[in-house]
């Protein structure tokens, strides 16, 4: 199946065919949203988890999508919900906060294919995941996804000004991170 497909195009199909709608949903955005998810979980299992959940309530909610961001922006969020979700529930289930689990994603970091090894990858994640949750999902997000910070305002629901703040914050500790190592 051809990848990159225009949104245009899938909501012109979604008029007539949502399955095939939704066939060309997942072939174009699942690669994306998998490793938005992933970056965000660490695990490939959690990830698989989140991407699943993502696309049945993709499917379920088809019908009600809005148009009022895009399509590649409303799935972002629901996948992030799901990724959010999932770590509080980890949390939740493990009776301790995220930050403390950082030792085993990292551990995980470190011998998944994920990682290819190189030294300053690794010192990046470590730094990463010493972030608190919300430093950590909007520098992954500008980062890795290179989202602007108004897309990023419309998934997390949070204002631009506070979206840079956050950033920056990230930033300057990632930067004293790596200056230490």
């Amino acid at each position: 199946m051809n990848k990159n497909i225009s949104e245009e195009y899938i909501l012109e199909v979604l008029k007539s065919d949502a399955e095939k709608a939704f066939r060309l949903i997942v072939d174009n955005y699942g690669s994306k949203i998998y490793w938005h998810a992933r970056r965000l979980v660490i695990l490939h299992e959690d990830a698989d988890d989140v991407v699943q959940n993502t696309f049945i309530s993709v499917w379920k909610n088809l019908d009600s999508f809005r148009k009022d961001s895009s399509l590649y922006t409303w799935i972002y969020t629901i996948a992030t919900n799901e990724a959010l979700s999932l770590i509080k529930k980890r949390e939740k289930r493990n009776s301790v906060p995220l930050d403390s689990l950082e030792n085993i994603f990292s551990i995980s970091a470190e011998g998944d294919t994920l990682f290819d090894g190189d030294r300053a990858e690794q010192i990046l994640q470590d730094a990463i995941l010493k972030l608190p949750g919300k430093q950590m999902l909007v520098f992954k997000m500008r980062y890795y996804d290179d989202m602007s910070y108004e897309e990023m305002s419309k998934v997390l629901g949070t204002s631009v000004g506070a979206l840079k703040a956050s950033y920056h914050h990230a930033v300057k500790k990632i930067e004293l991170f790596v200056s230490g190592n």
